[in-house]
């Protein structure tokens, strides 16, 4: 089923990414020149989504997940300057790019929502509790509840997260477990899509499951996506032949994906 040339008009295109890279993708991005926005979902070494905003030239935000570096001393002022310790400071991630993390952001006319890092299982960065992650979810539905002009609806069009929902395509091990706040973040927030990646698929393709009418998406790789903003309906597009061309971007040598 070839991917359509062009999204309907009240939808936007999303290139959603996570977790492995891609060298097909990177040799022929025809696949994927009508996406508005990318969207990433962690464990992507930054110059990979570098190439990928350059070539594309359209918006970046993501979420970092458990091999990423610790971005929390980062954060950006009203003025739009990077700071961290409150001194100017050049960012890892690529120019332009927003960390959602903890944050309501809107990009290419959708409102988004981030909770990055997975449930805590080692000493590394971007490693939650399951409570800890609830109290950063609160904290996420407070700054929803603020954002005009949402503020009476207090919902995203879409949840970006790296690890998945607890019992929704999430793991046993304790390193790909699911958070279980994430089932009441959603039915709070109101995403037409929860994205997340994580849990690597290994050449399977994963299907689409629905958590309080979400569509929940493990993007590992890339997938192409038609968002409608407001609506909550999300579609997803015929997705790549996962087996060719792509490799894990946590390498040989971590513990966990």
């Amino acid at each position: 089923m070839p991917l359509r040339a062009a999204s309907p008009p009240d939808a936007v295109r999303v290139l959603a990414v996570s977790d492995e890279t891609s060298d097909a993708l990177l040799t022929d991005l025809d696949p994927v020149r009508s996406a508005r926005l990318i969207l990433a979902c962690g464990d992507l070494p930054f110059d990979y989504l570098d190439t990928l905003v350059n070539a594309l030239e359209v918006p970046l935000v993501f979420v970092p997940g458990n091999h990423d570096p610790d971005l929390s001393g980062y954060r950006v002022s009203r003025a739009g300057l990077t700071l961290r310790a409150g001194l100017p400071a050049r960012a890892p991630w690529p120019d332009g790019a927003v960390n959602a993390d903890g944050r309501i952001v809107d990009a290419a006319g959708l409102r988004i929502g981030g909770l990055g890092g997975c449930l805590r299982y080692s000493d590394g960065p971007n490693q939650y509790s399951q409570r800890q992650q609830a109290r950063r979810a609160l904290r996420l539905r407070a700054a929803a509840r603020w954002r005009s002009p949402h503020r009476a609806r207090g919902g995203v069009d879409v949840l970006l997260t790296h690890a998945p929902p607890r019992g929704i395509g999430d793991g046993d091990d304790p390193a790909h477990r699911g958070f279980g706040t994430l089932h009441g973040l959603t039915r709070a927030l109101r995403p037409a899509a929860l994205l997340h990646g994580h849990v690597h698929p290994y050449g399977m393709r994963p299907g689409l499951r629905l958590l309080h009418g979400a569509a929940v998406c493990n993007v590992t790789g890339w997938h192409l996506l038609d968002i409608r903003p407001g609506s909550g309906l999300a579609e997803l597009l015929p997705a790549p032949a996962r087996a060719v061309g792509h490799r894990r971007a946590s390498g040989g040598q971590r513990d966990a994906g």
